[in-house]
């Protein structure tokens, strides 16, 4: 791996933001693309909405040693693969490693059981084979170029921004109740130290589930999130009371806990947030 390389992100959300903050004070040169090319953490994003090719793609693929990419598929496909595939394939000899960010939704319901790498994706939603078809096609794409291409697949993302406390404080939080169900998770910080930790020690091919060592019901999440607060849980509702959306009723029909041994056997990655309550009293006592 180049010491300081040069990372291109395929939509600059919040776990390319996170990967970036470990790597620049690295020395690494970090571009990202945004929906409408607006500042992010104090740079400029390349304007990429997936209806168009971005404008001179060539000219910034071809700086970049490490690419990451996070935006979701739609109906036709991946919107990076078929928008600009041929244009990273034109640059495979710079490129030293490709990351997609997928979901633990490929797996489908497995009723609260355990699931790994090795458990075969067997989505029930459309979003979930979706990403199935998506991760086939990175993984075509670095077999038939020869770049290092591995599939992370995040379970439930929160952190900084992204966590209970407004929905709490708001009243605006509700308990949904479905005895049994499980949702695995994982921190933003956490999100960055495994990718960081497979750029540094990359295997063509690989497939990781990155969440924390705890599956846990929502209903116990939002209540320790209350208490942390110091306010009352917030009321629970039974989820065939609860008016979901498609898809959030989509969420609540997969119910597994998610294995993240190989991340921490391989990868080496110690995760600095193991559970929901690590990572929930950083948000707070961050104030973000």
């Amino acid at each position: 791996m180049s010491a300081a390389g040069r990372l291109f992100c395929f939509g600059y959300g919040a776990s390319a933001e996170a990967l970036a903050g470990r790597m620049r004070p690295l020395g690494w040169k970090i571009a990202g693309t945004s929906r409408d090319g607006r500042d992010i953490d104090g740079k400029e994003t390349i304007r990429f909405d997936g209806a168009v090719p971005m404008e001179k793609a060539h000219e910034h693929l071809a700086e970049a040693s490490h690419l990451l990419v996070s935006i979701p598929p739609d109906g036709e496909g991946d919107v990076v693969l078929r928008r600009h595939g041929d244009d990273i394939a034109a640059c495979a000899e710079n490129l030293e490693w490709i990351g997609y960010l997928s979901t633990t939704g490929v797996y489908g319901d497995h009723d609260g059981a355990w699931v790994d790498e090795t458990t075969p994706c067997t989505p029930i939603s459309e979003r979930g084979r979706r990403r199935c078809r998506a991760e086939e096609g990175w993984r075509r794409l670095g077999e038939k170029h020869s770049i290092a291409t591995h599939v992370f697949r995040l379970a439930g993302i929160y952190g900084p921004g992204r966590n209970p406390f407004a929905r709490i404080r708001e009243g605006r939080a509700r308990r949904i109740s479905k005895p049994g169900q499980l949702f695995s998770r994982i921190h933003t910080a956490d999100i960055a130290a495994v990718l960081e930790a497979s750029i540094r020690r990359p295997r063509a091919g690989a497939v990781y589930n990155v969440c924390d060592d705890e599956p846990a019901p929502p209903g116990d999440v939002l209540a320790f999130a209350a208490g942390l607060l110091g306010m009352e849980a917030p009321p629970e509702v039974p989820l065939e009371e609860a008016n979901l959306s498609e898809m959030g009723k989509s969420f609540y029909a997969e119910n597994k806990r998610v294995c993240n041994r190989l991340l921490r056997e391989e990868l080496k990655v110690s995760l600095a947030y193991p559970t929901y309550r690590e990572g929930l009293r950083a948000c707070l006592a961050s104030g973000i």
